[in-house]
């Protein structure tokens, strides 16, 4: 999934909560209205008020609101039970959709309240007026919301809601960068909705640097799949990101099931094999099978011929590693080394690979040191998870390596 796309369900996110929101406040009311009714209310009007009430729960809001207008009509009112008719008018309102009337019920309503309740109602009619597309006078009640102690995730989602309206994605930057930055000194993972807020916010304000890390921070406190494409697609255009790490990046997409079409297990596979690295082409090329991307469909003998040449390769490399190891011992530097042990873990002999990474390390001499430790903890992984992150925890750099490794921490923990 593209952030594009993240970015369109966060839309969603943030409108849902309105109908949500306002469904499940009107039965609280209703619920509410209930309770009251058991206290002294006169029959003409708790009969009418409790069929409202059901009819409110089962989703008919129209036909509620007529039977709070019935016990409307009633003469000589107590205090009580003109509030109890508000709130049930409100309940009924807001299910049947009719905003403005849930807007005069909840205003009848808000004087009569305190404390949580009051901010709770505030909340509710800042929702009612941003379904009726009035910004400001949802400003208005969300600001009277905050005054009277909410600050529930559902508001701040309102609020994000209507700063998106306004177009003041500058203002959500900042609402969501000081919640996050909040969540953080308190040892607490910020929130994901204010990470998301926080990245789409960057993105529309063109702040790249910013979205980068927002997309990070959102990846690894959340390593959900849409998450991983959206990161994983925008890493190779970070400043500064070597294009040698494109097989990394691969592997990575497949790791976290985000490679699926067959054009990418072909480019995937063809990648590992041009690396020198058939045993793993081989091994991609199978998941390909496994799952009808390759295999199948007019390219279907283009994809065995892949399959065979990998497993040729893989024959080819086996026979030919022990030479080649020892070639790479004869070298000056450690380079050769380093390839070779990778190489020989690929092929399954991991511990005899693990062995010759470290020698080419300990050797020295190397031309991209962060590289080398960078495939010692990806090999080490395969044997000892815990030793293979503390190795990548300790890749630095600023070129992928450092990249690369960090998000292999997060694969299988």
């Amino acid at each position: 999934m593209s952030f594009k796309h993240m970015r369109a369900d966060l839309t969603v996110t943030r409108l849902a909560p309105l109908k949500v929101l306002a469904l499940s406040f009107a039965l609280a009311l209703a619920f509410g209205s209930l309770n009251v009714q058991a206290q002294g209310v006169r029959a003409e009007i708790g009969n009418p008020l409790k069929q409202a009430g059901d009819l409110i729960k089962a989703g008919k809001g129209k036909e509620a609101l007529a039977k709070v207008r019935e016990a409307d009509g009633v003469s000589g009112k107590t205090p009580a039970e003109q509030l109890m008719i508000d709130r049930m008018r409100a309940a009924a309102a807001q299910r049947a959709g009719d905003h403005a009337e849930a807007v005069r019920a909840l205003e009848a309503i808000h004087p009569k309240t305190s404390g949580a309740e009051a901010g709770q109602i505030a909340e509710q009619i800042a929702a009612s007026y941003a379904q009726m597309k009035n910004v400001p006078k949802a400003n208005e009640w969300v600001a009277k919301a905050q005054q009277a102690g909410n600050s529930g995730a559902s508001l701040k989602q309102l609020q994000s809601y209507l700063q998106g309206a306004s177009g003041d994605y500058a203002a959500i930057a900042k609402d969501a960068a000081a919640a996050v930055e909040a969540a953080t000194a308190a040892g607490k993972k910020p929130d994901e909705a204010d990470l998301l807020r926080l990245a789409d916010a960057y993105q529309r304000t063109g702040n790249s640097s910013g979205q980068a890390l927002a997309l990070e921070k959102l990846l690894f406190n959340y390593p959900k799949k849409d998450y991983w494409s959206a990161y994983l697609n925008r890493l190779p255009r970070k400043a500064g990101f070597s294009e040698r790490f494109a097989l990394d990046v691969w592997r990575l997409k497949l790791e976290t099931g985000n490679v699926t079409k067959t054009d990418d297990y072909m480019e995937l596979a063809q990648l590992a094999i041009q690396a020198g690295l058939p045993a793993e082409g081989r091994k991609i090329v199978e998941r390909g099978f496994a799952s009808k991307a390759l295999g199948t469909g007019a390219e279907a003998d283009r994809h065995k011929r892949l399959k065979d040449l990998a497993v040729k390769r893989e024959e080819e490399a086996k026979s030919n590693i022990a030479n080649q190891a020892k070639e790479a011992a004869e070298q000056k530097t450690g380079d050769d080394l380093v390839k070779v042990g990778y190489a020989m873990a690929s092929l399954g002999n991991v511990d005899e690979g693990l062995k010759l990474i470290e020698q080419g390390i300990a050797k020295g001499g190397l031309k991209k040191p962060e590289d080398a430790k960078l495939r010692l903890g990806m090999a080490q992984m395969q044997k000892n998870r815990a030793k293979g992150v503390a190795t990548l925890r300790s890749v630095s750099g600023n070129d992928g390596a450092a990249d690369i490794a960090r998000l292999w921490t997060l694969i299988g923990g």
